[in-house]
C-alpha cells in the first residue's frame, strides 16, 4: 500500500509540472512510452533497477534509454530523480496514476465491459453513452468477453462495478437460500 502512495505522489507532482507547463498530454506519451518499454523488456527492467549492479553503470544504461527515445528536458530529469531517489522500480504504477489523473483532467473515465457473449458494436455504444451520460464524462470503453459468466453483462468504472451476470445473480441467490432468506 506505501508503494501506491509513492507512486501517486510521484504522479501527481508530474502532473502539476505539466499543468504549469502545458505539457500533460506530452508527459503522458513520453511516460507511457518508457513505462511500456520496461515492462516488456525484462532485461533492460533489470539492467536498470536491479541494485545488484553498480549504480552509476545503471544510470548510464536509463540516460542512454532516455536519448534513445528522445525525452523531453523535464522528463528526462524527472526519470533520473526516480531512478537517484530509488523509486524507479514503481515506473508501472506511477505511469498507471499519471494516466488516469491526466484522463480526469480531460474530462475521461475509463470503464471495461466484461460480458458472456460478443456484444454487437451498437449495444457497445449504447452502453458507452448510457455511462458516459450518468457519470458526465467521456467514456473509454475495453470490452472483453467472458464465457464464465453465464449470461449478462459486469461494468467496472473506477472502483464501481456494475454486475449484471447470471454468475453473481446465482451465487446471490444460493446465498440467501443458505441463510434461509427464500421463504
Amino acid at each position: 500500500m506505501k508503494n501506491l502512495a509513492i507512486a501517486r505522489r510521484y504522479a501527481k507532482a508530474l502532473l502539476l509540472i505539466g499543468k504549469e507547463d502545458g505539457q500533460v498530454e506530452t508527459y503522458r506519451d513520453e511516460l507511457d512510452r518508457f513505462a511500456s518499454l520496461m515492462e516488456q523488456e525484462k532485461q533492460l527492467n533489470q539492467a536498470i533497477t536491479n541494485p545488484l549492479y553498480d549504480a552509476a553503470d545503471r544510470r548510464k544504461v536509463m540516460q542512454n534509454l532516455i536519448e534513445k527515445l528522445g525525452l523531453s528536458k523535464i522528463m528526462t530529469s524527472y526519470l533520473l530523480l526516480l531512478f537517484d531517489k530509488g523509486r524507479i522500480g514503481y515506473i508501472d504504477d506511477i505511469n498507471d496514476f499519471y494516466q488516469n489523473l491526466a484522463d480526469e483532467l480531460k474530462g475521461i473515465a475509463r470503464a471495461s465491459l466484461v460480458s458472456a457473449t460478443r456484444l454487437s458494436a451498437k449495444t457497445i455504444e449504447k452502453i458507452r453513452a448510457v455511462l458516459s451520460e450518468k457519470t458526465g464524462k467521456e467514456i473509454i470503453l475495453e470490452v472483453e468477453q467472458d464465457s464464465d459468466l453465464i449470461g449478462g453483462i459486469v461494468t467496472k468504472i473506477g472502483d464501481l462495478v456494475l454486475d449484471g451476470s447470471i454468475k453473481t445473480q446465482l451465487s446471490n441467490m444460493r446465498e440467501s437460500l443458505r441463510r434461509g432468506e427464500g421463504n
